[in-house]
C-alpha cells in the first residue's frame, strides 16, 4: 500500500550525494568543488584532506557519502570511481544587522549553500577507448614507414645541395682593396 518506487534519474554507472545547509557562500564553496571536478575519488579525497579551506572537510564527507552510495546502493566498484560532476547551489540566507553611526543600521547577509556530487564508474569508458585506440595504433606504424621511406629519398638531394654555400665575399673583397691600396701607396 505504500508509495510507488520512483524511477532512477541517473544512469546505472553513477551515484549521487547532496549536502545541504553548508555555512559558507556558494562562491567560496565553488572554489573547493572546482578542486575535485574530474579527478579520481582517491585523489579528490586526498586533496580535500590537505586543503586549507575550512569547508573542505564537509565536502570530503559528501564525496565519501557519494562513494558509499555507489558501492552499497548501486554495486559499483570503488576503485574505478571518478568525480564526474560537483556543482553548488544557493540555500537560505540569514539576515542580520549591525548598528552604525547616527542611529542607522546596515545589513549583514549570512549565506548558506548546498553541494551535489556525482561519481561515475569509468571502467566501461576505458575499455571502449582501448578498443578504439587499437586500430589507430596499427595504422600509425605503417604511416611512419611510408614517411620514413619518402624522407630518406628527399634527404639525399638535400645533402647534395647543402655543400653549395655562398662564399663570404664581403670581408675578403674589402681586405683585398685595402691591401691593394696600401701597395699602391707604397709604390708611390
Amino acid at each position: 500500500m505504500g508509495k510507488a518506487k520512483r524511477e532512477r534519474s541517473l544512469p546505472e554507472n553513477e551515484a549521487r550525494a547532496v549536502t545541504r545547509n553548508l555555512r559558507v557562500s556558494p562562491r567560496k564553496l565553488n572554489l573547493v568543488a572546482g578542486l575535485i571536478r574530474g579527478k579520481k575519488v582517491d585523489n579528490a579525497l586526498a586533496d580535500l584532506e590537505f586543503s586549507r579551506k575550512r569547508i573542505a572537510q564537509d565536502v570530503r564527507k559528501c564525496v565519501m557519502s557519494a562513494v558509499a552510495n555507489a558501492e552499497n546502493n548501486h554495486g559499483l566498484d570503488v576503485n574505478d570511481l571518478v568525480v564526474s560532476e560537483a556543482y553548488v547551489g544557493k540555500n537560505l540566507v540569514m539576515k542580520r544587522f549591525a548598528a552604525r553611526g547616527r542611529g542607522r543600521a546596515s545589513q549583514i547577509l549570512k549565506p548558506f549553500s548546498q553541494i551535489t556530487i556525482i561519481v561515475r564508474q569509468t571502467e566501461e569508458e576505458k575499455a571502449a577507448k582501448k578498443r578504439a585506440e587499437k586500430p589507430k595504433a596499427k595504422a600509425k606504424p605503417a604511416a611512419k614507414d611510408a614517411k620514413g621511406a619518402q624522407g630518406a629519398k628527399t634527404a639525399k638531394p638535400a645533402k647534395a645541395a647543402a655543400p653549395a654555400k655562398k662564399p663570404k665575399a664581403a670581408k675578403p673583397a674589402a681586405a683585398k682593396k685595402s691591401k691593394a691600396g696600401k701597395a699602391a701607396k707604397e709604390s708611390e
